[in-house]
Order: C-alpha cells, then sequence, then structure tokens
C-alpha cells in the first residue's frame, strides 16, 4: 500500500507542477500579444475623384498611420489643386453605448497655397448611425486673403455592415463654385477591408457634381 500512495502522491505533485508552469506559460505569452497589440500600427489609404461640371477634374489622395495616440497624415489636392498637406494628431476616444473618437490636429501647406492649417477629425457613433467631421483652418502665409475654413461632415445610417447611405456636406475652394456649403447624398459599400462610396453635392442644379472614392484600411 505505501508504494500505490507514494505513486499516487508523486501524480498528484507532478499535476500540480504541470498546471502552474502551463499558467506560467500563458501569462508569459499573454504579455508578448499584449504588448504588440499596443505597438501595432493602422494604415488608410484612399483616392476621391472629382467631377465638377465646368471645371477640371481631378484625384484626391489621403494617407494616414496611426500609433496609439499618434496620428501622421499626408493629403494632396485638398485645400487647393496642385497642393500638399502633411499632418500630426493625438487620438482620443471612449465611450460605449454611444463611441466617440476625436483627433485635433496640426498640419503644414504648400504648393499653390502655402500657410499652417490646425485641424480636427471626429467622429460618433450610436446604433447603427454615424456622424463623422473633418476640419481645417488654412492660415494662408502667402495671401492672408486666400486663408479658409475647410469641413466635411458626413451623417450616416448602416442597416448591414456592408452597405450605408445619408447626407454629406463640405465646404471647399479646392475648385471654383458659387454654393458656400455643398450638400448632397452618399451611398457606401464595404468588401472586407475596401470601402466604395459615391457622392453627389448640388442636386438641385442642373449638373451636380460628383465625388467617387475608394478607400482600404491595413
Amino acid at each position: 500500500m505505501k508504494p500505490l500512495r507514494s505513486l499516487v502522491c508523486m501524480a498528484i505533485g507532478l499535476l500540480l507542477a504541470s498546471d502552474r508552469a502551463l499558467a506560467g506559460a500563458a501569462n508569459t505569452m499573454a504579455a508578448p500579444v499584449e504588448e504588440a497589440h499596443e505597438k501595432a500600427w493602422s494604415f488608410s489609404a484612399a483616392a476621391a475623384t472629382y467631377i465638377v461640371p465646368n471645371d477640371q477634374e481631378y484625384v484626391q489622395p489621403t494617407f494616414t498611420a496611426d500609433h496609439a495616440w499618434l496620428h501622421l497624415g499626408a493629403r494632396y489636392n485638398y485645400e487647393n489643386l496642385e497642393t500638399g498637406s502633411v499632418w500630426v494628431g493625438y487620438n482620443l476616444s471612449g465611450g460605449e453605448k454611444l463611441e466617440w473618437e476625436l483627433t485635433p490636429m496640426l498640419g503644414g501647406v504648400f504648393g499653390n497655397t502655402t500657410g499652417i492649417a490646425p485641424g480636427y477629425k471626429g467622429s460618433l457613433s450610436w446604433w447603427k448611425l454615424e456622424l463623422y467631421s473633418e476640419g481645417e483652418y488654412v492660415f494662408d502665409t502667402g495671401n492672408s486673403a486666400g486663408s479658409f475654413f475647410y469641413s466635411w461632415s458626413e451623417l450616416s445610417v448602416a442597416p448591414v455592415d456592408w452597405f450605408r447611405f445619408g447626407l454629406v456636406g463640405q465646404r471647399t475652394r479646392a475648385y471654383q463654385t458659387d454654393v458656400d456649403i455643398q450638400r448632397g447624398l452618399l451611398v457606401g459599400f464595404t468588401y472586407k477591408e475596401i470601402d466604395f462610396t459615391t457622392y453627389a453635392f448640388n442636386l438641385d442644379r442642373d449638373k451636380p457634381t460628383w465625388v467617387f472614392s475608394v478607400g482600404v484600411g491595413f
């Protein structure tokens, strides 16, 4: 009986030791995973094609890179044609049922328009609704009369994950228009990590302005 009792005790001891070892290994593995997650970067690239009546058609690309609180961005043909801008910002977010994101930014503008631009981008999400807005005020250092507030805002509803529709408004000087705040409709589709969105501005005019956007996140 004593040898059997000894074997049982040894088996129990080995099981307890293996449990501790596995738990320690799991904790050791979890730490690098969490650390890697915190260090991860996220990127996005988008290109919007503008079809403007009686004016030049053009493509407006945007690129962003985010790492925890840090936001970096670059745009072209946004503030003006043949004009680029680079951005740095601070990411903030919170909420549960009503989720919010806000990124105050500061940018430098160069090209046909040159200046300094404080700006922002942010969103509010609840249920299937989302309000998104971005804006900037360009202090034109070459011509003070060229200083201007640019903005783009969307209010959309997504009845399913891959489809959304809603309203859009923008204020821009990238092309000539006699409408201060242009308003319109949007329809968007998502396939995997790719977003396709069509915008139609100034639908009350004989010739509306069309914007076709494609974007990808990675």
